[in-house]
């Protein structure tokens, strides 16, 4: 303001010498114009002031379409156990239908290693890859030496509002030449499954393209009716075989802590991905 001041003092007496030259009116005129001119100029001045001002004041809009990532329970399920139980439940709620409660899973041809051995070193793996994103964990089980069924592992998740399961296990087949990861979901339209199915599908999904960016060699996602786990979860559910254990490469693969991190850490996000577009 004193600026202005001290510059309008300055026009106004070069516009009374200008009119007390040859021309007072065409000087005049100059006059008025560098007035007009230099005004018009502060208010510009002014208005782009103000609008810093407003710019720099926080806004109160708040961006509320994502939950933090501490307001999500995930529970991760290490298959199978140290010794299987041959004993019978049903594969569903009021299903005939009947499986063995749970097996010890397979074994590693090249490194010998147990199924639930791998599995549960995977699953905790992944555990701290989860925590470390501020979700909340709950693990069916964190030893070997357990009795746990299927049925009774999905009850868990159930009884503890989990917003998702991730069930971690590896495959095994006699054709020996057979590689990759798989990713299992509830059967769409399954007696026991329908109103899981959508949010499981849709996990994996987020699972599947951070698989393929991470380079994970994967076979795709499948959807199967028959797995007890599934049709006793009311929560969404996706399984993930992570390898051939009968391949001896990538038997060896999946027991490198190096690739068992790179392979958790494209399940994690996977996951952070799809609860950020719920």
């Amino acid at each position: 303001m004193k600026k202005y001041r001290l510059l309008v003092t300055v026009i106004i007496a070069m516009g009374i010498i200008l009119i007390g030259t040859s021309n007072p009116i065409t000087n005049l005129q100059k006059y008025t114009n560098m007035i007009n001119k230099q005004d018009i100029q502060n208010k510009q001045d002014n208005k782009k002031n103000s609008d810093k001002t407003t710019d720099n004041k926080p806004s109160n809009k708040s961006n509320n379409s994502t939950k933090p990532n501490n307001n999500y329970l995930i529970c991760i399920d290490p298959g199978h156990q140290e010794k299987g139980d041959p004993n019978l439940e049903p594969v569903g709620p009021g299903s005939s239908n009947k499986k063995a409660r749970v097996s010890s899973g397979t074994a590693g041809i090249a490194t010998k290693k147990p199924e639930y051995v791998l599995n549960l070193e995977a699953s905790t793996v992944l555990k701290h890859i989860l925590e470390g994103k501020g979700y909340n964990i709950i693990m069916t089980r964190e030893s070997h030496d357990v009795n746990i069924s299927n049925s009774e592992r999905a009850t868990l998740a159930n009884e503890k509002k989990a917003d998702m399961v991730i069930r971690v296990h590896a495959d095994s087949l006699d054709n020996s030449s057979k590689t990759g990861a798989s990713i299992l979901i509830p059967e769409e339209g399954g007696k026991y499954t329908s109103a899981i199915y959508e949010d499981s599908n849709k996990c994996a999904e987020s699972i599947k393209q951070s698989m393929n960016e991470a380079g994970i060699n994967l076979n795709g996602i499948f959807q199967r009716g028959d797995l007890t786990g599934f049709n006793w979860s009311k929560v969404p559910v996706v399984l993930v075989e992570m390898g051939f254990m009968s391949n001896y490469n990538e038997d060896q693969m999946m027991s490198n802590p190096d690739y068992q991190r790179k392979l958790m850490q494209s399940i994690a996000d996977g996951v952070e991905d799809y609860f950020r577009n719920k």
